[in-house]
């Protein structure tokens, strides 16, 4: 396992994929610790399964590590990344037989926001903990497509571009179904999430080293 450190914190994504493909191979690790959260919320909102979603998450990097030659720096590499995430995802679905179809009524629309904790205080913190578990049973409960496009967007806060490339859907079906994925979260729960978002889903710890090593090791 590398050590952290000032000069690889400022590498390039671009610069690792350098590294890496020159036979670096120890430096993929900075890109699984880099995207471990957004590739675990990713595929996370698409399984609706803890174990399931850290099993997808190491397919994933297998994959992306096996064709990290094809990377051509032409979109972030975290949007090709994040891609093959999806992609990975959808198929264990798949196979799974339980694909998710989007429903045919508009609920109507309402407004949710998000906000970044600035507090330290412990009852706080625990607020903000209990909220995010609430917040993610709400997420789980949204039709796939929902789920998928509020995770990246509202959660993983990207882009409406970047997230309709990593979905391979159109701008505009990003927009519809952000809109009707927080047209199903009650007006209750709008109002209660506050803080929580930035915390739900959190990836770290020994949970970030386990994917690494398992899949170093592969």
């Amino acid at each position: 396992m590398i050590e952290a450190g000032f000069e690889l914190e400022t590498l390039t994504d671009e610069d690792v994929v350098r590294r890496v493909l020159a036979g670096e191979i120890e430096m993929f690790e900075i890109l699984m610790r880099r995207y471990n959260r957004r590739v675990y919320r990713t595929v996370r909102a698409i399984v609706r399964d803890n174990a399931e979603a850290e099993d997808v998450m190491q397919d994933a990097y297998v994959r992306a590590y096996a064709n990290l030659g094809q990377f051509a720096g032409l979109a972030k590499f975290s949007t090709w990344l994040t891609r093959i995430a999806v992609n990975e995802a959808l198929a264990r679905v798949r196979m799974r037989k339980r694909l998710v179809y989007l429903p045919g009524e508009d609920t109507g629309g309402i407004g949710m926001n998000i906000y970044t904790s600035q507090t330290s205080d412990p009852e706080q913190n625990a607020l903000a903990k209990e909220l995010s578990s609430v917040l993610e049973e709400a997420v789980d409960s949204l039709p796939e497509a929902y789920r998928s496009v509020f995770m990246l967007r509202q959660i993983e806060d990207m882009s409406t571009a970047e997230t309709a490339e990593c979905l391979d859907i159109s701008e505009e079906a990003v927009k519809v179904r952000l809109f009707r994925a927080k047209a199903l979260l009650r007006d209750e729960l709008c109002s209660r999430i506050g803080s929580a978002a930035p915390d739900a889903f959190a990836f770290d710890g020994l949970r970030c080293d386990r994917i690494v090593a398992a899949v170093m090791d592969r």
